[in-house]
Parts: structure tokens; sequence; C-alpha cells
């Protein structure tokens, strides 16, 4: 099972506002860091502004911050609001073809293999996984170091 890289990317994205404190920070600054697209992380930051995750404030000198406390931000549900599904075999995707579906087993054991895998990310929130703002300053990209 792999995750989508627009799931890693909301977690970061997340770590990194988290890491800034009470400072906005921008879609560009955190592009750059991150050595990301601008357009990939404008769609990222979208689906957690929509889903609470993060607030936008507009204008000139706005940007972005935590829209809920770190210790409420659980890792589970950020999972399940940015990845699309978890079909991690035909049978559980949209227009199955495999001809064993009505009679195997295994998609009952990958449903509690998942199960357990969000319950894990479900019992840790965004404030046990925090970096610090001095950790992003030893590898943010040199431009970015005045404005964290």
């Amino acid at each position: 099972m792999q995750l989508t890289r627009f799931s890693d990317l909301a977690w970061r994205v997340l770590m990194y506002a988290h890491a800034a404190g009470d400072r906005l920070v921008t879609i560009e600054e955190m592009a750059l860091s991150y050595r990301v697209s601008r357009a990939h992380l404008m769609k990222v930051v979208n689906a957690l502004t929509r889903s609470g995750y993060l607030t936008a404030v507009r204008g000139r000198t706005g940007g972005l911050r935590l829209g809920k406390a770190a210790d409420e931000i659980h890792l589970g549900e950020v999972l399940r609001a940015t990845e699309p599904d978890f079909a991690i075999v035909e049978c559980f995707a949209t227009g199955n073809q495999c001809v064993i579906t009505n009679c195997c087993r295994l998609p009952s054991v990958l449903d509690e293999a998942i199960d357990a895998f969000l319950g894990v990310l479900d019992r840790h929130t965004l404030e046990s996984i925090a970096l610090k703002p001095r950790d992003f300053r030893r590898v943010l990209a040199p431009e970015t170091r005045k404005t964290a």
C-alpha cells in the first residue's frame, strides 16, 4: 500500500504551519521549502482549508495558519480527508473485474488491516509529530530562511 503524494504533503503542510506558530505561512514559502509544485500544493491547501485543518487569511499580508489546535488534528482524520480511497486491491475499486470476488476471503482480512492502520493514525495527533521551528530552519531552502 502506498499513500498518495497529496496526503503526504497534507501532513507536511500541517507540520509546517504548526512550526510557524502565530506567523502566517504562504503557499509560495512552503512550495519553495518542500521543493514541490506550487499548483499541487495549492490543491492540498484548498482541501485542508475546506476540511477546517487550515484557516486562510486573505489579502496582501495574508497566509495560512492551523484551523484547529494541533492536539485536535488526528492523523487518521487528515488521511481520510485527503486520500481518495483505500482500494488497495482490485475488488475494493469501482469497476471490479475479479472473478473470485463473491467467494474470496481476502477483502475481510484487508479491511481489518486498513482499520488497524487507520486506528494507529487516529491515536496520533499533529502535536505528537510536530517539529520545532529550528528543525525546519536546518532543512529549508536558503531563500526561505529569513521568513521561517
